[in-house]
């Protein structure tokens, strides 16, 4: 996720404070990695010394100053061209779990992969069930249900694949050892 054009998304819709673009990341991503409000602050700042964001106002009501920033012509060119751009393919496989398999068939013995691949099931299938009573709630939001949806279809593909890689362990190990 590019932190500096969601920003610059959040800021389309007029001009805020970093306080008011956390709560709005954090409302809009749900389910997403939680900004943390020196990110905030930072991305600001180098989006300012990029032209992409200008000081629109200083606030100063009962505490400290609150500065808020406002979208720059440069800054709505950036967002233009990243909502344009096609995002490729992951070309290489850097999933963790890939390589904790290959590894602990490097070491030791394929029950070891074997009781990896069984325990990690048992998480991602516990997260499945978390993130479906997640967008079955009630007050779940659309966009709640939206990410929860995009979750679970991502740990569905890995379930997959943790399910074919047991039946291919002792291959594999053969594989690897050589």
């Amino acid at each position: 996720m590019s932190t500096v054009h969601v920003l610059l998304g959040l800021l389309s819709r007029g001009p805020r404070h970093g306080y008011e673009l956390k709560r709005d990341h954090d409302q809009r991503l749900p389910r997403a990695k939680p900004i943390a409000f020196g990110q905030v602050y930072a991305t600001l700042g180098r989006m300012q010394r990029d032209g992409l964001v200008e000081q629109a106002q200083r606030d100063r009501a009962a505490g400290p100053d609150r500065t808020s920033y406002a979208l720059t012509d440069a800054g709505r060119t950036a967002l233009d061209s990243w909502l344009d751009a096609i995002e490729a393919p992951a070309p290489y496989v850097t999933s963790t779990l890939l390589a904790k398999v290959v590894v602990a068939l490097l070491i030791d013995h394929p029950e070891r992969a074997r009781r990896y691949l069984a325990a990690q099931r048992a998480a991602h299938a516990a997260r499945i069930r978390e993130l479906t009573r997640t967008k079955t709630a009630p007050d779940a939001t659309l966009g709640e249900i939206v990410a929860a949806d995009y979750a679970i279809n991502h740990l569905d593909a890995d379930l997959r694949w943790l399910d074919t890689t047991v039946g291919r362990v002792a291959d594999l190990h053969r594989e690897v050892r050589q």
